[in-house]
């Protein structure tokens, strides 16, 4: 029978295209599976919280794998990975959970945070975005807020995905100052494909006095995806957080 487990992992996005495999493009599930597979010595695969797009960082993914006995010593079996993995990926828990458990599917919530820097930096560029104007951050919060009143996100939503639904349900979505940088901080129970990246670059706009709050209201109405604001680059988005409602941590058992 087999034994499941989840493992906690981090990447820098930037060398790869996504999570998700990919043809002829290399992906960290692409990557994970085949360190996981060299040290067992068999085929595993993974399946990961959610599928981040191209560049996109995660300092804290899910994914799950069965293997056919129960591994005597995690932490050696995290040091192999990491040996395998390559520098862009660290793997930090592996730990048992019920079998039945889903890493995708039983996410109780995720949260993405965008950074933005204020001025330009030689050494914050590669993990974070200097928007060539200045931002208007009040009414950005304010047009944020407004997210609250929606659950349909067609208009932030990549074009023709496998998505059965754009219903998602916002539970936290605000700007604020983390040391020089401006940070977006989103929470929802599900994401659609490119709903941050969209729904932070509408919101820049409103920061550039391109558009008002009320035209982002409208945009969110109209549930299409040429109302939207340009995607903001992939390299300053972070998967920051996915909650589940069992422990999945070794630390919490």
């Amino acid at each position: 029978m087999a034994v499941r487990y989840f493992m906690r992992l981090a990447y820098n996005g930037a060398p790869f295209h996504g999570w998700q495999i990919q043809p002829n493009a290399i992906s960290v599930q692409e990557t994970v599976e085949k360190a996981l597979s060299t040290v067992m010595r068999r085929e595993v695969a993974i399946t990961g919280a959610g599928r981040t797009d191209t560049g996109v960082n995660a300092r804290t993914m899910y994914a799950h794998f069965d293997l056919d006995n129960e591994v005597t010593d995690p932490q050696r079996l995290v040091r192999s990975l990491n040996s395998l993995v390559g520098r862009d990926i660290a793997i930090y828990d592996i730990c048992r959970v019920a079998d039945d458990a889903h890493a995708r599917f039983d996410a109780t919530s995720r949260t993405y945070k965008y950074f933005i820097g204020l001025e330009k930096s030689p050494f914050d560029y590669p993990l974070c975005w200097t928007p060539p104007y200045p931002l208007d951050v009040e009414a950005m919060n304010e047009a944020a807020a407004r997210l609250f009143d929606y659950t349909d996100f067609t208009s932030f939503s990549k074009l023709h995905t496998d998505a059965k639904t754009n219903i998602c349900r916002i539970d936290h979505a605000r700007w604020q100052m983390e040391g020089n940088k401006l940070v977006f901080t989103i929470t929802a129970d599900r994401f659609l494909r490119n709903m941050v990246r969209a729904i932070v670059g509408t919101l820049v706009d409103v920061g550039r006095k391109k558009i008002t709050v009320d035209d982002f209201c409208r945009i969110i109405e109209k549930k299409d995806r040429c109302e939207a604001g340009t995607s903001v680059p992939g390299n300053a988005l972070f998967l920051w957080e996915v909650t589940y409602p069992y422990p999945v941590d070794s630390k919490q058992r």
